[in-house]
């Protein structure tokens, strides 16, 4: 099979469900324009997801590409109970009681098998049902109940979710089935974890904790209260998600698109990769081309220099998963064509910190624009000279070169890193060597032409950008 390359900078996540677990559909998706594959544990056993990361690695193996991994796990799901007759009609103006009794409820009442949130509640505070499709308000609050009136009423089913936008709830990010998850997932060597319901750092905190630097922690920011914690979070995450699904339950929609751009922003300041997420090609999963609003919103992100977009029910049990890959591709590779994206990700350009790793990535960027070189290789030993020379989203290919398969991985998910899993160089002389024949024969570059070499001295040490060289083909 030969090399392949990706034309565009922004990367595609495409999540694996019902409709993309075999081996066939892996490899097309792949080659569709999937990066990187995501595992949602909120769905399928641990035997299913073992099969789908075995999939991918064959996948690998086949096209001689890393391929990273993201683990999702599904974090506290807070649920109503049920109903004697499996649903009820709540009228706008009634009241109804949320209880802690397990008996099945009906038009009066329902069990809320969640103390935290009665306890955290206030009088006043909304309570969100069935994805903000129900709104209650709290009107009385005891230990054992809250109770409510119904300000938008409708049908309540079984176990339909509870939001609760007003409230920090006292409850961990990570609950047991999560730990068991990552437990189970950890040592088959995914390479980010999808960190749900981040509400405050510590959540970030204990997630890098178990993953022991095993794999990075993305923090999927998807609550108002994350939002106002914004800074603290990313001080720890690893790399960020734009999780709009449920941050569009719990802002008003209006909202949901400035505190996106904001995200976005905030991320790219600090270097961390940014996926924005949920609903991007939605009318896909039943239909085999996209509303024209759909790829609007998948090229604002890829404007707004998100490192990656992605896929989720579209691919994972979808009608057309291949095609929603194959249309992310178009629609990046054409957005990534006109001058305005250009223009647009220059003037936003982070001012690089004052370190010496920043100011030889910034320079790179500046000689590889001023004599058109082909390409910026960043040797990298832990991933962070790649990372920094793609922050300033240099305007020719980053290649990273990583003796670790591990970080070539995880460089999948980054804005215009081609990783490659490259022998270890010993002194600068010998990087720049590598550096021409690993261009050369991945396509990047031929006789003659220029490229920009980065690296840090003395080599194996992680974190040392320290020297940057022009070197001619």
């Amino acid at each position: 099979m030969e090399r392949l390359r990706r034309h565009r900078r922004t990367k595609v996540i495409a999540t694996l469900g019902p409709a993309s677990s075999t081996p066939e559909m892996i490899l097309q998706l792949f080659q569709a324009g999937a990066d990187v594959f995501r595992l949602n544990f909120s769905h399928g056993s641990h035997e299913d997801h073992a099969a789908r990361i075995e999939m991918i690695r064959a996948a690998e193996k086949r096209t001689g590409r890393p391929i990273g991994i993201l683990a999702d796990v599904q974090g506290p799901k807070l649920r109503v109970g049920t109903f004697q007759s499996g649903r009820v009609q709540l009228q706008t103006g009634q009241q109804f009681t949320l209880d802690m009794n397990r008996a099945p409820g009906d038009t009066r009442r329902v069990c809320l098998p969640h103390p935290e949130i009665i306890g955290a509640a206030e009088i006043g505070a909304t309570l969100l049902l069935d994805d903000g499709k129900l709104r209650l308000r709290v009107l009385r609050k005891r230990e054992d109940h809250l109770l409510t009136e119904v300000v938008t009423g409708g049908v309540l089913s079984d176990r339909k979710g509870v939001n609760v936008p007003d409230v920090v709830l006292p409850i961990p990010a990570l609950t047991e089935k999560d730990r068991s998850d990552l437990e189970f997932a950890l040592p088959l060597g995914i390479d980010y974890i999808g960190l749900s319901f981040v509400q405050r750092p510590e959540d970030v905190i204990e997630a890098k904790r178990i993953a022991k630097g095993r794999a990075l922690v993305m923090a999927k920011l998807e609550k108002p209260q994350a939002l106002d914690n914004l800074e603290g979070i990313l001080n720890e995450a690893q790399a960020v998600m734009v999780a709009r699904g449920d941050l569009g339950v719990e802002l008003p929609p209006e909202e949901v698109p400035i505190s996106q751009k904001r995200i976005i922003r905030t991320a790219q300041h600090r270097g961390l990769p940014v996926v924005v997420a949920t609903q991007m090609l939605e009318s896909m999963i039943t239909a085999p081309a996209p509303t024209r609003a759909e790829a609007s919103d998948v090229a604002t992100a890829v404007f707004d220099g998100a490192d990656a977009v992605m896929l989720s029910a579209e691919s994972a049990a979808g009608q057309y998963p291949r095609e929603a890959v194959n249309m992310m591709d178009r629609i990046i590779s054409r957005v990534e064509r006109d001058e305005d994206w250009r223009i647009g990700l220059d003037a936003k350009r982070p001012q690089p910190e004052k370190t010496s790793a920043d100011a030889i990535a910034a320079a790179a960027v500046q000689v590889a624009h001023t004599i058109n070189a082909k390409a910026i290789v960043a040797l990298t030993e832990s991933g962070s000279t790649a990372l920094r020379v793609a922050r300033e989203k240099p305007d020719c290919p980053v290649l990273g070169l990583t003796v670790n398969q591990a970080v070539a991985r995880r460089l999948a998910a980054v804005w215009g890193v081609h990783a490659v899993l490259a022998e270890p160089a010993h002194s600068m002389t010998e990087a720049v060597e590598h550096a021409q024949k690993i261009t050369r024969r991945e396509g990047f570059a031929t006789k003659n032409e220029e490229i920009v070499v980065v690296a840090g001295v003395p080599f194996g040490q992680a974190g040392t950008t320290n020297a940057l060289r022009v070197a001619k083909l």
